[in-house]
């Protein structure tokens, strides 16, 4: 595993503080990563270039059973964070159970927050909670074509 996985985002801002103070930056992208694709692989990519430090979170799973429904995830947080922190360019690895990532925001307080394709800087919902702090907002990845819920239909030949 190349990312380290510290679940709590509030020791992962403790872990961090250092590579702050030494003047590294960090980029934070978050999500549900719920079965990894293409489309995941291309934005984390682009987010690397970003910053020196590269911290993915991952939504909780009732969390994501609130947003898209029974059934969902597909994989357990535990085993989605494995998967991702295996990943080649990622530095650590951390999860949030809140509805928004607003209170992540403002405890890892990332100089870029990284978004997907299917979003523009003034469209993304943590945009207040970056700014108030002079963060900034990056899009990265491909064009949005690829998703979790569409592979999963392909396999059933829904």
């Amino acid at each position: 595993m190349s990312a380290l996985i510290v679940p709590n985002y509030v020791e992962l801002a403790e872990r961090i503080r250092p590579e702050r103070e030494q003047g590294r930056s960090i980029a934070l992208a978050n999500g549900c990563f719920d079965i990894l694709h293409v489309g995941h692989v291309r934005l984390l990519t682009d987010a690397r270039l970003e910053a020196d430090i590269l911290i993915i979170a991952l939504n909780h799973d009732e969390s994501i059973r609130v947003s898209k429904g029974d059934g969902r995830p597909y994989v357990p947080l535990a085993e989605r964070m494995e998967v991702v922190a295996a990943l080649s360019g990622i530095d650590f690895v951390t999860s949030f159970g809140e509805k928004t990532a607003d209170e992540l925001i403002g405890t890892l307080r990332p100089d870029v927050q990284i978004k997907g394709t299917d979003w523009s800087a003034s469209t993304v919902p943590e945009r207040a909670a970056v700014e108030a702090y002079g963060g900034r907002i990056a899009i990265c990845g491909d064009v949005k074509g690829h998703s979790s819920s569409q592979l999963v239909e392909r396999i059933r030949g829904d």
